[in-house]
């Protein structure tokens, strides 16, 4: 099969510039490669080769296919040796002006007809090209690290770029073995805008010392099935790659509440403790691993205290379930005994706010995070408020580790850590379908490869139920008076009618 482009340019031959060679290689393109730095093609040319040669070790590719890809890959000596090229790939550092020299530059250069597209992150698409003669021929092409195994490129087109040109990269990326998907020109495009949720509202929990980044992860991982709790991915991508898309998104959304930075990810940026490469992130890394301390075995407690639910409780008919096979000895008056601990489950609300307002005593009170059924989770997730006698605490976390599920015990807050993490995952994709910046199907496609997720954020919102994720955003508000939890239109119209967030219609 004929490749869409025959010759390609790779500008910037750093793990981004690397990748794309590769990939673009592999579905039969001549690939030339240009850095400032002549020393760091030859340096590319020879680690692309020994992937190759990997591969072929492994029996995944063979010896006269890996011979074939090391011809199409050549050196450029100057930015004049790509005149001919079909696609110019830009993947240099993030930086508004230097890449928009760099494009003039080429213009000055290339066929009239050369595609310029730029590997950015969050920069503008439509800011690159203004200054251009020919605009139309400027795209984004936004690949993820590693690019052989992140399998989705975001195709952006700028103000005044030509559909035909982003009908021809996608098309492109498909060659590559990569499934494209269509993103408008907007800060953070489709997945560092969708992604703001999960890291950013785990520091938001942390900073208000709801509970360390090792149990906000574990709670993460076992209770809503993140492949990574926030912290540990962070530590993964670096801080110093993190932190300022954090801070991209916020100020190019005009300093929009929902993608707020936290000082935490600025002073550890500031004080170089970056994550995994640089030995000490969240965790400290020995030989590549994270120390991270073991959880402390549940509370050995001699005789539990009866049990009263709230008639308010989420999933109550579950969790009266859950407690009998527990082995709970469970009250039904209209009141808890004296004796007896209580359990609220609410949706958004701290567990404080609820024992004031059902006149239930706070000493006695614990909440239990029921969003996500318990049969699906790995972990349960209590909260005590402040006034919870330390007796009832240790009660509830022995009662509920009785099977053997791992069970986390939180500071009171608005919301649990799920609860938080969900809902603002669901609300910030819900925005962005609502400023139209993809399709749905899109914005999943993109989250599940791009980012990992267990699922995409509007299945999360269906999974776990719209008008759920509605009443913990409301809640939130009302507890925080915080416009970051103010909920998309776009989700409160179909929490209204209980439309599928996957809907493709408004």
């Amino acid at each position: 099969m004929q490749t869409i482009y025959a010759h390609i340019a790779v500008v910037g031959t750093g793990a981004m510039g690397r990748g794309i060679a590769q990939i673009a290689a592999q579905a039969g393109s001549t690939v030339t490669l240009y850095d400032q730095q002549p020393a760091a093609v030859a340096a590319a040319q020879q680690a692309i080769a020994e992937q190759w040669d990997k591969q072929v070790d492994k029996g995944r590719l063979d010896a006269t296919s890996a011979a074939a890809h090391k011809g199409r890959l050549r050196a450029a000596d100057s930015l004049k040796d790509l005149a001919d090229c079909d696609l110019v790939v830009e993947a240099i550092v993030e930086k508004l002006d230097v890449k928009a020299a760099l494009f003039a530059e080429l213009e000055g250069i290339v066929r009239a007809d050369t595609v310029l597209a730029s590997n950015t992150s969050s920069l503008s698409i439509t800011a690159i090209a203004a200054k251009l003669q020919r605009p139309q021929r400027v795209a984004g092409y936004h690949f993820f690290n590693p690019v052989p195994l992140m399998k989705v490129v975001e195709v952006i087109a700028g103000l005044k770029t030509d559909a035909t040109v982003c009908t021809a990269l996608c098309a492109y990326a498909r060659q590559m073995g990569h499934t494209p998907v269509v993103a408008q020109d907007t800060p953070g495009f489709i997945v560092n805008h969708a992604g703001r949720g999960y890291g950013t509202e785990a520091l938001r929990i942390v900073s208000e010392g709801v509970a360390d980044f090792a149990t906000i992860d574990r709670i993460l991982r076992d209770q809503a099935g993140f492949r990574l709790g926030p912290f540990e991915l962070m530590d993964l991508t670096a801080l110093d790659v993190s932190h300022p898309v954090m801070e991209s998104v916020y100020h190019q959304y005009y300093e929009e509440p929902r993608y707020r930075p936290s000082v935490i990810t600025a002073q550890r940026l500031v004080g170089g403790m970056l994550g995994r490469k640089t030995g000490e992130g969240f965790y400290r890394y020995t030989n590549g691993k994270a120390e991270i301390a073991a959880e402390p075995p549940a509370p050995e407690v001699a005789e539990l205290p009866p049990v009263w639910v709230s008639t308010r409780a989420t999933r109550r008919a579950e969790l009266y379930q859950l407690l009998k096979d527990l082995g709970a000895k469970i009250e039904t008056g209209q009141s808890p005994s004296p004796q007896a601990l209580t359990l609220v489950a609410p949706l958004g609300f701290d567990v404080s706010t609820v024992a004031v307002v059902e006149r239930l005593d706070p000493s006695r009170t614990m909440g239990i995070d029921l969003l996500i059924e318990d049969a699906a989770t790995k972990r349960r997730v209590l909260a005590t408020n402040p006034a919870t006698r330390a007796d009832m605490r240790d009660a509830a976390h022995a009662l509920f580790a009785r099977d053997g599920k791992a069970v986390s015990v939180i500071r009171d807050s608005g919301g649990f850590v799920t609860q938080r993490v969900v809902a603002t995952i669901v609300n910030i994709a819900s925005d962005i379908c609502q400023q139209r910046i993809c399709t749905p199907a899109d914005l999943e496609t993109a989250v599940t490869l791009g980012l990992g997720y267990p699922l995409g954020p509007l299945a999360m919102g269906n999974r776990y139920g719209p008008t759920n994720v509605l009443e913990v955003l409301f809640n939130l508000q009302t507890v925080y008076g915080d416009p970051r939890y103010r909920p998309s239109p776009w989700l409160r119209r179909r929490g209204a009618i209980g439309l599928s967030l996957l809907h493709e219609e408004d």
